[in-house]
């Protein structure tokens, strides 16, 4: 029900556009999130968004530096990477959540995650 896309190799320095396609919700209800796993480390938060795209939360180690954006009308979630690092790379996965927003996002719904590779 939810299907991230946009992931791929970039350069360090560059910017990738994460969407994140929802569907089988009501889309408009939930807060919305992206995190990232690093191979051989744990899931960590990224970004949240609040459903009525009031509110936003970053990681410290993104913020300034990626942004996160919805479209109720699209049901679709973004994250614009900008000024790309080596230490960005991971697995990112979206997340809808009735409740929890920022960090202690739980997660109802989790897509399949994209590769994001940062290149030195």
């Amino acid at each position: 029900q939810l299907q991230a896309s946009g992931g791929g190799l970039v350069q360090v320095g560059g910017s990738l556009r994460l969407s994140c396609a929802a569907s089988g919700l009501t889309f408009r209800r939930y807060h919305m999130g992206w995190f990232r796993q690093a191979p051989g480390k744990e899931r960590e938060f990224v970004a949240t968004i609040t459903d009525s795209a009031i509110i936003t939360h970053y990681a410290d180690s993104v913020k300034g530096r990626f942004t996160i954006s919805r479209s109720n009308a699209e049901n679709t979630v973004y994250l614009q990477m900008n000024s790309l690092k080596p230490e960005d790379t991971a697995t990112y996965f979206c997340a809808a959540d009735l409740i929890h927003f920022g960090p202690a996002m739980r997660g109802n719904y989790w897509g399949q995650g994209t590769q994001v590779t940062v290149s030195s």
